[in-house]
């Protein structure tokens, strides 16, 4: 239900807004760090609650991106 920081880096490119709607193997941020950039994408389809950093922002490790919806479809 969220994306979250693995290491610490730079926000590169954040393809994705609120209320956006992923499937899966969707990118939602592109983080630079060690100077190699790393896309994170989501794992399964869900909609973009609320993104809590901007492009250019330096994040921590273990830091909270993007909260996500996600979309059960067996309901």
């Amino acid at each position: 239900d969220k994306i979250v920081s693995p290491m610490p880096g730079k926000i590169v490119q954040i393809p994705v807004k609120a209320g956006d709607h992923l499937q899966a193997g969707d990118t939602a941020v592109v983080i630079e760090a060690m100077k190699m950039q790393s896309n994170y994408k989501v794992n399964s389809e869900c909609i973009v609650r609320e993104v809590l950093v901007e492009e250019g922002d330096t994040v921590n490790s273990n830091q909270t991106l993007i909260l996500l919806d996600l979309i059960n479809k067996e309901a």
